[in-house]
């Protein structure tokens, strides 16, 4: 199968874009639109899926708790994908717990339906080992990123990540959360977002993010970013949008 090329997903989420007409409606009756919230638990580590979310305008973060209390981040979720892309694999409970990072809208599926979709309908299963395959050369690139480039490279990176995903130039993102996602000090996050604002690349006040020069940003970014699209483009069809 050749996934038809989209900048911008007709159905709100990427892989539901891609399906076929006839595929979409099978599914149609089984999707649940859905509001999610900062903080809210999507899926909770080692305990059973129930539902699968298919982000619309949300971002989930797939969080990798620490036995000393604190919790790094380890991959990410949003308009391009599915969260429990495990489960394509035959996974019956998530490596890590998926937590709403970013509110805002999604479909969701109860995890059983899901498992039967992706055994009856063919292109569904091809189409969910794609974005497996996406989804883990991101953790990869993260994994590298975070251990050999700069604090300022990775803000930019999941800056222009984050605004691919939500639709927007301006969203929500706590301090927790940039802190998790940067594997630094919640100080740090403060001081590096300052800097991007004098530097008139994003205003940031209480949470709330603007962007303002995305070029000037993703002259900051590492190659990182760059990598993560190049192989959604490939493997799934996604284009920079």
């Amino acid at each position: 199968m050749i996934f038809a090329r989209q900048s911008r997903p007709s159905r709100g989420n990427h892989v539901l874009s891609l399906l076929s007409d006839h595929a979409f409606n099978i599914l149609l009756p089984l999707l649940e639109p859905v509001q999610v919230s900062t903080k809210q638990i999507l899926h909770e580590r080692g305990k059973p899926f129930v539902d699968v979310y298919f982000p619309t305008t949300s971002m989930i973060s797939a969080i990798l708790p620490l036995l000393d209390g604190a919790a790094v981040e380890v991959g990410t979720v949003g308009n391009e994908g599915l969260s429990a892309v495990e489960m394509v694999a035959g996974a019956d409970s998530p490596l890590n717990t998926f937590m709403c990072q970013i509110p805002g809208e999604a479909m969701r599926m109860a995890a059983d339906d899901f498992r039967n979709a992706i055994e009856t309908l063919p292109e569904l299963h091809k189409l969910g080992f794609a974005y497996l395959q996406c989804y883990m050369a991101q953790m990869a690139q993260s994994a590298a990123c975070n251990s050999q480039h700069s604090v300022e490279a990775r803000f930019a990176r999941w800056m222009l990540i984050t605004h691919d995903r939500v639709k927007s130039d301006d969203f929500k993102l706590t301090q927790e959360f940039m802190a998790q996602m940067l594997g630094v000090h919640r100080p740090s996050v403060s001081l590096i977002a300052n800097q991007f604002q004098v530097a008139g690349l994003i205003r940031y006040a209480r949470g709330q993010i603007s962007i303002l020069d995305r070029e000037g940003i993703e002259d900051v970014c590492c190659e990182c970013y760059g990598q993560v699209r190049d192989r959604f483009e490939r493997v799934m069809g996604i284009e920079r949008g």
